[in-house]
This record gives structure tokens, C-alpha cells and sequence, in this order.
């Protein structure tokens, strides 16, 4: 267990590094930006992207488990 958590820190610690990048990369962008731009759009989808998996990391998931474990009778959940 230890292991995995160890992995989920050190994703969560590179995706904010990336973040990191992002925004700086944000902020030294030229002005002024046009909606057509292509490398701008570029590095929003990608702030988007990382925030998203960032998000993915910490949200909590349900995982339906059998209620019944007789194997062939089916499965429950609620």
C-alpha cells in the first residue's frame, strides 16, 4: 500500500511541476493574443489536461462490490 500511495505523491508532485510550467509559460506568452491562435490554445488545453488528472487523483471513487459471492448467483450492488 505504502508503494502505491508513494506513486500517487510523486504523480500529484509532477503534474504540479507541469502546472508550474504551464502557468509560467502562460504568463511570459506575447500579447496581444488572438482567439485563433494556435499555440495559445495549445497551452490552455494542456492547463486544462493537467488540471483535470490533478482533480482525477483526489476524487473520490466508488467501486461496486458483490453482495453475493456465491459464485453464479449474480451480483448486487446498491
Amino acid at each position: 500500500m505504502d508503494d502505491y500511495l508513494e506513486c500517487l505523491d510523486i504523480a500529484r508532485q509532477e503534474l504540479k511541476l507541469a502546472q508550474a510550467a504551464l502557468r509560467r509559460d502562460m504568463a511570459e506568452y506575447p500579447t496581444p493574443i488572438a482567439g485563433c491562435d494556435e499555440q495559445f490554445n495549445h497551452l490552455l488545453d494542456q492547463i486544462e489536461r493537467v488540471r483535470s488528472a490533478l482533480a482525477a487523483l483526489d476524487a473520490p471513487h466508488f467501486v461496486p462490490t458483490p453482495r453475493k459471492l456465491t459464485t453464479g448467483k449474480g451480483i448486487e450492488s446498491r
